[in-house]
């Protein structure tokens, strides 16, 4: 593509009717409860893993006219990473977009299901097969939150936990 045709491809995302915020979602407005469900998430977090040792700190926060989170992720020892996460009306589902300073993506999809919400997505493994992921988030006494993420190479006939964090909310 030119140079020149990029700024005209913006002008046509922008005008098509089937992209426009208010279309989708009936209305200009990311206020429903719907929108509020992963809001216990949103603060200033020092992160512990199960054994009570530092994992890192972690920044979540409304963006965008309060109609999406986004993380910024810092580890303990290294590791840096961020994502986005928005409530799709059109699906009725959540939806994260993960990416990290190792080239590595990871998107899932979920529901706020009996007070956790839990998104699952799946990526290329090694030799043609699958990971699936799960990543579940609760909340839990003295406004800590609970993230968990397991991982599956068997179609989910097995899982193993790859992080169990405590969030603490930093002073």
């Amino acid at each position: 593509m030119s140079p020149r045709a990029l700024p005209m491809l913006v002008v046509a995302l922008a005008a098509a009717p089937s992209l426009t915020h208010a279309q989708d979602t009936g209305g200009n407005s990311c206020e429903g409860p719907e929108h509020r469900q992963f809001d216990f998430w949103v603060g200033e977090w020092n992160v512990e893993n199960a054994a009570g040792e530092r994992a890192g700190t972690n920044r979540i926060e409304l963006v965008l006219k309060d109609c999406a989170l986004h993380e910024s992720w810092e580890g303990a020892g290294a590791g840096r990473g961020f994502s986005y996460s928005i409530y799709d009306r059109r699906t009725g589902s959540w939806h994260q977009t993960w990416v990290d300073d190792q080239g590595r993506l990871l998107q899932l999809d979920g529901r706020l299901d009996d007070g956790k919400m839990v998104l699952k997505g799946k990526n290329p493994g090694p030799n043609g097969g699958h990971i699936s992921h799960e990543v579940t988030w609760e909340r839990i006494d003295g406004g800590r939150v609970q993230q968990v993420w397991k991982i599956s190479r068997d179609e989910g006939d097995s899982w193993n936990t790859v992080f169990d964090g405590i969030y603490i909310p930093a002073d």
